[in-house]
């Protein structure tokens, strides 16, 4: 079941998941307590600029580390992709081509790696980002989106979900983990940004994307054997490459 909130400029569709749950998509950020609102502004220290150009030199590292420690336990399998971007089941069952046996798996540095060497240009039917570009310095972010752009398809999508303003990550962090705006470093190293609807859309416009949809999704994560119900918040979205003008 659903319900439609709207005012004059938002339309926030609010429904229910299968723990009982809420899960509302909207315009709308989400809206901190006293306690919370308090908590961020208090927190105005950046980490020293010495530590930060480290960090930076160091992010393949930590993140290698990262996966090495968890391997495929932190990550579960997302059933909800399908579910959120009909893109991909249509992509995979519509066509003809599709075989595990074709499929070709490279890694690269999204910021520096030209895709080009691997991928035709104007050749992929859709691209996913998917808690890919929160880890990225938002100096480089227009690295990515720029770098994908030459091998998408015009008229196909690039669909992202990752994490949103205030998401309970955000909140969690203890004070001298700040590294700017929305920017926050973990004690292993690894960084993570959290967007603003606004950001995301000029981030994408300014390397010549079409935004399609672009919305937050606040739900509750429920821990029933703790009895805790965690706000999170992701934003949610696709944006196309444009067709060539003629």
């Amino acid at each position: 079941m659903f319900q439609e909130n709207t005012s004059a400029d938002c339309l926030n569709i609010i429904t229910s998941t299968e723990d009982g749950a809420f899960q509302k998509k909207g315009h709308s950020a989400r809206i901190l307590s006293p306690e919370e609102a308090e908590r961020l502004a208090k927190d105005q220290v950046l980490v020293s600029e010495f530590k930060q150009l480290k960090l930076e030199k160091e992010a393949q590292k930590n993140w290698d580390l990262f996966y090495k420690r968890n391997s495929t336990n932190f990550f579960k399998d997302r059933h909800w992709t399908t579910r959120e971007f009909q893109e991909l089941k249509a992509c995979r069952e519509k066509n003809a081509l599709y075989s595990t046996e074709r499929c070709k798996v490279f890694q690269c540095d999204l910021t520096k790696d030209d895709l080009l060497e691997n991928i035709p240009a104007d050749s992929v039917d859709v691209v996913t980002l998917i808690f890919v570009l929160s880890a990225i310095h938002p100096d480089k972010m227009h690295l990515v989106l720029k770098n994908i752009y030459k091998v998408l398809k015009p008229g196909k999508c690039v669909l992202f979900r990752d994490y949103g303003l205030y998401d309970h990550a955000m909140l969690r962090f203890k004070s001298g983990s700040k590294l700017g705006e929305n920017f926050y470093v973990r004690q292993d190293g690894t960084r993570s940004y959290f967007f603003t609807e606004e950001f995301l859309s000029q981030l994408f416009k300014a390397e010549g994307y079409e935004q399609v949809v672009n919305e937050y999704v606040q739900r509750e994560t429920v821990n029933r054997k703790e009895d805790l119900r965690v706000p999170r918040v992701f934003l949610q979205s696709k944006f196309q490459k444009p067709f060539s003008k003629t």
